[in-house]
């Protein structure tokens, strides 16, 4: 009996380590023991997103105001994944508003011509800017229902083969911003673009001055820093992961 012991000790050492560590491991979590690298990497699911391309296109949401890109939510589920980001936020941007005069450029109908034609991702983060602009005019609420259409018509046709989302802006306690998320709701639907409702569903208390002064630049009504960013992160990142 001390022999055999000896000898499977012995066998055991002889071993790569990495399948003697796996063999343990599987011995231990009572799972059939693997025979050799290939199998444990056949074992190992791959992430579906690794290597994609994702782009976030918007307003400051997505530019992140003052503080770097790098902070932002959608930045840290690309790097989380291992794909390759491209970051197209303008600060001030708006869906069917021109905002040349003001230094914002313009609207995001004419900047969706000038982006890249192919990616896997496109992550849409507007209208908190259009919200602004409305506040309760019906006219401009018309225009901005109106441009919404066309702008997610112009995004299936440019791209029919990415993953296509759209995410609202905050619940502000301002006039415009109920009827512009919405809407958001409504004509995303219409074009089957899925929405992450961020107004409702993303734990961000944006309407508490106390919650703003801890996860907001400034405690404004916009923009996240970088402890609210990671407030909502892995929140984002299933969604980003189930389309």
């Amino acid at each position: 009996m001390k022999s055999f012991t000896v000898f499977t000790a012995f066998l055991l050492m002889s071993l790569p380590l990495t399948a003697t560590a796996a063999k343990l491991s599987g011995d231990c979590l009572g799972t059939p023991p693997t025979n050799s690298m290939t199998s444990v990497n056949a074992s190992l699911q791959s992430d579906p997103l690794a290597g994609k391309t994702i782009l976030v296109f918007g307003d400051s949401y997505v530019k992140n105001h003052r503080r770097p890109v790098e902070e932002t939510w959608h930045y840290l589920v690309a790097q989380r994944h291992d794909m390759h980001y491209i970051n197209a936020g303008r600060n001030g941007s708006s869906i069917a508003f021109d905002r040349t005069r003001d230094g914002f450029g313009p609207n995001m109908l004419t900047r969706l011509q000038e982006l890249p034609d192919s990616v896997d991702y496109f992550v849409v983060i507007a209208g908190h800017n259009d919200a602004d602009k409305i506040k309760n005019s019906t006219d401009s609420l018309q225009m901005f229902r109106d441009s919404l259409d066309r702008f997610c018509s112009m995004l299936v046709e440019k791209y029919p083969a990415a993953r296509l989302a759209w995410v609202t802006p905050w619940n502000v306690n301002r006039p415009g911003f109920d009827q512009v998320i919405e809407a958001i709701h409504e004509i995303c639907g219409r074009h089957s673009i899925p929405v992450l409702d961020a107004a409702h569903d993303s734990g961000i208390h944006v309407r508490s001055l106390a919650f703003r002064k801890r996860y907001f630049q400034n405690a404004d009504t916009a923009h996240l820093n970088a402890e609210g960013h990671r407030l909502i992160l892995n929140w984002a990142d299933r969604f980003i992961g189930g389309l």
